[in-house]
Parts: structure tokens; C-alpha cells; sequence
């Protein structure tokens, strides 16, 4: 009589992952486009396909952006190339990377053996956490690199264990890491996969294993292949890149909160250690379940593990693959909460299989906990609450004229998006003509009283209408 029960269970998960896709995809051109990340890289694939430029990513007209790889861009650019330029077509393949996540996840614990009931449940706990439903379509870089870690991780677990295509797909997951993000991938797959080899195999031992059966002159030449052309001709058209982005952008940035030389607006700084409290928020409910579980097992009234058999070391390689981030980011000065994103998959495996996994009115609660928060959080987006993180109801709102729009001493990425590139950053106002003119209400001046009219405005700014 239980197997009736199991199939209903199976299909009520697989309605709610439905049910999630679905919201996401659905929601993705209903909101603006957010600064400073979204606006900033939306930008960007915006005058890649303008300027036909594919090699160079451009934060504004002749202007490189050094910050990152251009794989985000190209992503969204071919997009904006087959849909036209708004904000449904820049998020889409940011959402189908996401998709693209669950289903390497569903077919790595499918080839560890596991029913199809358990690749389903690990699968749902990855979908259904907060964090990963609302960055799951935003125009950023930490999904594709999310998707190079994940395959590269499980690329390395299938080839050490004797599946040579899955080895060679490990090296792309690494190539698609460099183009989305950099070396970090290196340093992030490095974090969670050096110490599970030595353990188990020695320090000294491991790197026989590895030249056996990681084929590492070959797999190396593929990476290779795929990502250093795009860094030498970036080099070449824009020199000093290398420099940048190597020593600034993955040292300097994160190891010193006062780094001074960010081309493109301030880091985030935060207290060191907050990259384990952005993990609880963005994996919840499940990143609290996983902690009592853990307590559960230390004071052993859980038993070692499930009741599947594991192949051994997996329980550790998830572990690592997971707390990679947070290991990486814990002296990190510089971070965001989408910084924990890449060992999210690892996070759906541990509880399946490495804990007994109960499933009754409790955890089936918590698969609707995530999605119900995540899906207030993008609700009230929608419904206007996130206009003050983007210039596009402001400028809609008032603009009614092919007239150029100036923003005093600073403008938003936003700014620059929805006027499709037009919004041009002054230091004082236009001496004569028509224009609108975007101010800050400090920025108000006697002059500008008496020859602007107020059109509309955000929590931020006021957009004028001047005639001089």
C-alpha cells in the first residue's frame, strides 16, 4: 500500500517544481532591471549588441569593462539578438543555467544509484530554497559560475570513478568558470577537492591517482582551449586587463576593505565571517534543517548515515563541495549574499543522502516555506516596492520627449539602460536648451526653480523638464 503514497509524493514535487519554474519564468519581464548588478551587466549586453563588439564588454560607449569575463554578456546579448532588448529576454538564459543546475543534480544522484524518489527530493531542496528562487533569472555572473562549479564537481566525481566523458566535461565546467567569473573557479573546485583527496589518498599518493585518471594534459588543453582565447585578445584590445582583473579583482578587492581601485563603484564591504550568515538566509528553510540534523548526529541520536549505501568519501566530497564558498569569503571584506551560490548544489545531496531524510506534514511544509518568501519577495517587486532600486518608473513617468536626459554628478547603471545608453552624466546643468535634468533634491537650486518643471521623481531623485 506504500507505493501509491510514493507516487503522489513524487508527483506533488514534481507540481511544485513546475509550479516554481513556471512563477520564475513567467516573472522575469515584470520587473525592472535593478542596480546596481542587474542594470550594470544588462548594460553592458546591451551595447555588445549594439556596437557589435563581442570581444571587449563595455560599462558605457568606448568605456571596457574589466570587472568580469564576458560570459554573462554573451549570454544575454544572444538573447537580446533573438527576443529584442528588455528585460524578459536579458534574464532568460540567467534562468535556464538555474534549470540547467537542477538537472545536473538530478543526474548526478541518478548515476549514484539512488531512486528516482530521493534524485527527486535532493533536486527539490536545491529548487525550493529562498536565495536560489530569486537569483534563479538574475542578470548576474554567479549562476554561470554556479554551473561551471557544478559541472566540474560532478564531472570530477563520475571520471574518478571511471566514466572518461564525464572527466572531460569536468575541464569545461572549468572552462565555463573562466569565462563566467575567473580563476575563482579554480580556487573554488581547488577548496572542496584538494582536501578530499587527501584524505583520501595522501598528499603524495593523490597526484598518481590524478594523472591516471583525470588525464590531466589533455583535459587541460581542452580548458585551455576554450577559455584563454577570449583573455589574450581581451589583452590585446585592451591592455592592462590581465592586470586589473588577476591582481585587483580577485586580491585586492576581497582582502582589503578600503581597496581603492574599483574602476566601477564602491565594494560591498561587510564584516568579516557574514558569508556564513548570508548562507543561512539565502539556503533557508533548508540550511536550518541541516544544522539540527548535524547537532542530531553529534549528540548521536542519528545514525551515521541513510539508509542507502554510499560510495565512500561522498558524504566529505559534499561537504567541501558545499562549504567552499563560505571558506573562501570568511576573510573576504568585499562580498554578496549570491557569493554562497555555487556550493548550493551540494546542499540538496547532503540531506538526501547523507542523513536520514523524513518525509511527513513537517518537510513538506518546508518545501512550501522557501517558495511562499521567495515568492512575496519577487510579488512585492512587481507591485512597485523595488522602484527605488531602478530608474525605469521614473523616467517612463516623466519623459515624453526625444530630448537628452542629463543626471547631475551621478548616474545609475538604470539610467543608462532605459534611456539605451542616452542618459548622460553631467558636473553642472546645460547653459541653454531643452532637456531633462535628473537631480538629487539636495542638488535644487534657485535657477533650476525657474526654468525646470518637476515631472516626476523616486525615492532617490527628481526628474526635471528644463527649457533655458
Amino acid at each position: 500500500m506504500s507505493q501509491p503514497s510514493v507516487v503522489l509524493r513524487q508527483r506533488w514535487l514534481w507540481w511544485l517544481l513546475l509550479a516554481i519554474a513556471l512563477f520564475r519564468l513567467l516573472s522575469l519581464g515584470t520587473y525592472p532591471l535593478m542596480d546596481t548588478t542587474e542594470s550594470r551587466y544588462a548594460e553592458i549586453a546591451r551595447i555588445m549588441v549594439e556596437t557589435g563588439n563581442w570581444v571587449t564588454p563595455q560599462i558605457d560607449y568606448d568605456v571596457p569593462f574589466w570587472g568580469k569575463p564576458p560570459l554573462y554578456a554573451w549570454a544575454s546579448a544572444i538573447s537580446i539578438a533573438l527576443l529584442g532588448n528588455h528585460e524578459f529576454s536579458q534574464r532568460l538564459p540567467h534562468f535556464l543555467a538555474a534549470v540547467a543546475i537542477l538537472w545536473l543534480i538530478w543526474q548526478f544522484t541518478r548515476s549514484l544509484g539512488v531512486s528516482r524518489r530521493k534524485s527527486l527530493l535532493s533536486t527539490a531542496i536545491v529548487a525550493t530554497s529562498v536565495g536560489y528562487i530569486i537569483t534563479a533569472g538574475t542578470v548576474m555572473t554567479d549562476t554561470l559560475l554556479t554551473l561551471g562549479m557544478a559541472l566540474a564537481m560532478i564531472g570530477f566525481w563520475r571520471g574518478w570513478h571511471g566514466e572518461k566523458r564525464w572527466t572531460y566535461l569536468m575541464y569545461v565546467g572549468l572552462a565555463i568558470g573562466l569565462l563566467a567569473k575567473g580563476p575563482l573557479i579554480i580556487v573554488l573546485v581547488g577548496l572542496a577537492l584538494f582536501p578530499w583527496l587527501v584524505w583520501q589518498y595522501g598528499l603524495l599518493g593523490m597526484w598518481k591517482e590524478i594523472w591516471l585518471r583525470l588525464y590531466p594534459l589533455s583535459g587541460l588543453a581542452l580548458m585551455f582551449a576554450i577559455a584563454l582565447p577570449w583573455y589574450l585578445l581581451a589583452e590585446r584590445a585592451t591592455p592592462g586587463f590581465l592586470q586589473y582583473f588577476i591582481i585587483g579583482e580577485h586580491f585586492q578587492r576581497f582582502l582589503d576593505s578600503g581597496w581603492q581601485g574599483d574602476l566601477y563603484g564602491s565594494g560591498h564591504a561587510r564584516p568579516k565571517g557574514s558569508i556564513w550568515l548570508f548562507w543561512l538566509v539565502f539556503a533557508f528553510p533548508w540550511s536550518f534543517l541541516l544544522l539540527w540534523k548535524l547537532q542530531q548526529r553529534l549528540r548521536g541520536k542519528l545514525p551515521a548515515q541513510s539508509s542507502d549505501p554510499q560510495p565512500a568519501g561522498l558524504s566529505l566530497f559534499l561537504a567541501l563541495w558545499l562549504i567552499s564558498p563560505m571558506l573562501l569569503f570568511s576573510m573576504a571584506a568585499n562580498i554578496l549574499p549570491a557569493y554562497v551560490l555555487p556550493g548550493m548544489p551540494a546542499l540538496g545531496l547532503i540531506l538526501v543522502l547523507a542523513f536520514p531524510f523524513a518525509e511527513n506534514r513537517f518537510t513538506k511544509w518546508l518545501f512550501l516555506t522557501g517558495p511562499l518568501i521567495a515568492g512575496v519577495v519577487i510579488l512585492l517587486v512587481i507591485f512597485r516596492i523595488g522602484d527605488q532600486y531602478s530608474e525605469k518608473a521614473m523616467l517612463e513617468q516623466g519623459i515624453d520627449s526625444s530630448d537628452p536626459v542629463f543626471y547631475l554628478t551621478n548616474r545609475p547603471y538604470s539610467a543608462q539602460f532605459y534611456t539605451d545608453g542616452q542618459a548622460k552624466k553631467v558636473l553642472e546643468p546645460p547653459l541653454q536648451g531643452r532637456f531633462y535634468l535628473v537631480i538629487k533634491p539636495a542638488q535644487q537650486t534657485e535657477d533650476l526653480t525657474r526654468h525646470c518643471q518637476r515631472r516626476s521623481a523616486n525615492a532617490e531623485r527628481i526628474l526635471l523638464f528644463c527649457q533655458r
